[in-house]
């Protein structure tokens, strides 16, 4: 049996880490700002994390805030790493970290380097977006009459749990340094994936493509955040909206 921290354990990816982990018979510890026994804000660290790492074999470091601070929380995470002994650290990212400038891919590749430099073993794996996040933002843009679309963005969704499933055989195993990417089973275009999600939710909204400016935008609709060789998901967008949503 390996003992196991999982960071952001109460998340979307960190509870299904957390129970895979569980069922396997690995004494799994849930760290987040609000979980007892381990509630630990990793921004300010303190004696907190380091209880929680006490006697840790591998951490799967899954907390993560577009609002800022990873860096901060990756820095006292590796340190507690580092006096508890722990042999691995596992982090999951983003695919197109390095190439799309948008300033939260900038802050996990920041943190993707401070793993690669911390002395640890360490293992990183880059997914692309998860089903989750794409319905959340379709529902955003659907409380409009007319359903605004970023004009050329193409996605390549995956389904969290066949992720979760990917961490923790990772954490399982020996420190594997950068693995091979995962991403979704399609390239799907916006149009056709808000289409999918009007039928699913049964509304009706004109759809109209917007151009959006600068950097980033290029560089995702050039396909920098796309895997398509790696295209390993096997759960489709309309699979995941047919299922309850909890």
């Amino acid at each position: 049996m390996t003992t196991i921290l999982v960071t952001g354990g109460t998340g979307t990816l960190g509870r299904l880490v957390t129970e895979r982990l569980r069922e396997g018979g690995h004494e799994v510890r849930v760290l987040s700002r609000h979980s007892e026994p381990y509630a630990v804000d990793l921004v300010k660290g303190g004696a907190g994390l380091d209880a929680a790492v006490e006697g840790v074999e591998v951490i799967v470091h899954c907390a993560s805030s577009p609002r800022g601070g990873d860096e901060r929380a990756a820095g006292h995470l590796i340190a507690a790493a580092r006096r508890a002994g722990v042999r691995h650290l596992v982090y999951i990212s983003i695919v197109g970290v390095d190439r799309v400038p948008l300033g939260y891919y900038r802050t996990k590749l920041a943190v993707e380097r401070l793993i690669e430099d911390s002395g640890l073993g360490w293992t990183v794996l880059r997914t692309t977006q998860f089903h989750d996040l794409v319905l959340q933002i379709l529902q955003g843009l659907a409380k409009l009459p007319v359903l605004l679309l970023p004009a050329g963005l193409r996605d390549q969704p995956i389904e969290v749990s066949e992720v979760a499933d990917r961490l923790a055989e990772l954490a399982l195993g020996g420190p594997a340094g950068r693995v091979a990417d995962m991403g979704g089973p399609q390239v799907r275009t916006f149009p056709d994936l808000a289409r999918a999600y009007l039928r699913a939710s049964g509304r009706r909204r004109r759809l109209l493509n917007v151009r959006l400016p600068g950097k980033a935008f290029r560089a995702a609709r050039d396909g920098g955040h796309l895997t398509p060789q790696r295209a390993v998901g096997k759960g489709t967008f309309e699979e995941f909206l047919a299922k309850p949503l909890g």
